[in-house]
């Protein structure tokens, strides 16, 4: 049997990784020939005649709805994503209070998926735009079972965290960068409220919520998939728009002109509420936020990626913020 174990260092880790390779073992009818750890309570797990992806969950609750919902997907025509599978084992697979699901494999591209490229960030663009027309048409019956997005909400709390990291953000950086991202997020959240109609008459789809690059899977064939709706909410799509805006505006130099040549974003730049919300520095709060609760800022290598971020990019996001200012006077 082989196991890969590449990424698990600590004991602890590779105790838990090692119990629940015998578990599956013992639950699969087919041998384990390969086993190895993707992410947190993500698995590749390879028999003689199939490879899958084993995800955990904590509420057999999310399991079922995660099941449910790819199956809709598929069923309504979105078929760019993965697909629930049922396993060959001997009962429901639980193990030390987690419910783990059995995902279809979609054998990766030798060139992962990156927000680099013009191609990349339009296919992305519109493989969204297609999940979004797709879930519009069955979002009533998730009403009862997914929350409603609250980006505004979101972003207060987000704001409010990093405010009260203050102290520990003090000692990686200086003024005036900290009180300008504060006022970028303060200007926006105001714009929000005032034009905060806007949302709310957007008619609803289903958001994916974390429009990451890591979320978009292109095949070996060159087919790109979204993957990962751990963080479905109901809502309007610009929710989805506004964060994918945020984490391509980097690669693009925080150009509004290239960020209005993707169509599906270039239809909301008339909207006063859209563009308030461009303003919002949600991938600094989130990352700084992240850091300090995770008390990861020892690690170079990260604290060095949030410092780019949020320092070797403050001049061009600036530059862009203004831009959006001068259109709303």
């Amino acid at each position: 049997m082989k196991a890969f174990n590449t990424s698990l260092n600590k004991k602890g880790d590779d105790d838990y990784f090692n119990r629940l390779l015998s578990y599956f073992q013992s639950q699969f009818f087919g041998k384990i020939i390969q086993f190895k750890p993707i992410r947190n309570l993500v698995f590749l797990l390879k028999t003689a005649k199939h490879t899958y992806i084993m995800k955990g969950y904590h509420r057999n609750s999310r399991l079922r709805l995660q099941e449910a919902f790819t199956a809709t997907l598929k069923k309504e025509g979105f078929l760019k994503t993965y697909l629930f599978l049922a396993p060959p084992v001997k009962e429901q697979l639980f193990f030390e209070g987690t419910y783990f699901g059995c995902i279809e494999y979609i054998a990766p591209n030798k060139t992962p998926f990156s927000f680099h490229t013009q191609k990349n960030r339009q296919d992305g663009i519109e493989l969204l735009e297609q999940f979004h027309q797709t879930t519009a048409s069955f979002q009533y019956r998730y009403r009862t079972l997914l929350p409603k997005g609250h980006l505004k909400e979101k972003w207060r709390e987000r704001l409010h965290i990093f405010s009260n990291n203050l102290p520990f953000l003090r000692y990686f950086m200086n003024e005036p960068f900290i009180s300008e991202m504060i006022s970028w997020a303060d200007w926006s959240l105001m714009g929000m409220e005032k034009h905060g109609s806007f949302f709310r008459n957007e008619p609803f789809v289903i958001l994916h919520g974390d429009v990451a690059h890591h979320n978009f899977l292109r095949d070996r064939k060159g087919s790109l998939h979204l993957i990962d709706f751990d963080l479905i909410s109901i809502g309007p799509p610009s929710f989805d728009y506004l964060q994918y805006a945020n984490r391509i505006l980097p690669h693009i130099d925080w150009s509004f002109k290239k960020l209005a040549s993707l169509k599906q974003i270039k239809k909301y730049l008339p909207e006063e509420a859209f563009l308030y919300a461009l303003a919002y520095p949600a991938d600094i709060f989130r990352e700084w936020n992240r850091l300090i609760r995770e008390k990861s800022y020892n690690d170079q290598a990260k604290l060095n990626q949030v410092l780019e971020l949020s320092i070797s990019q403050f001049y061009t996001r600036k530059k862009f913020i203004d831009q959006l200012q001068e259109l709303l006077k």
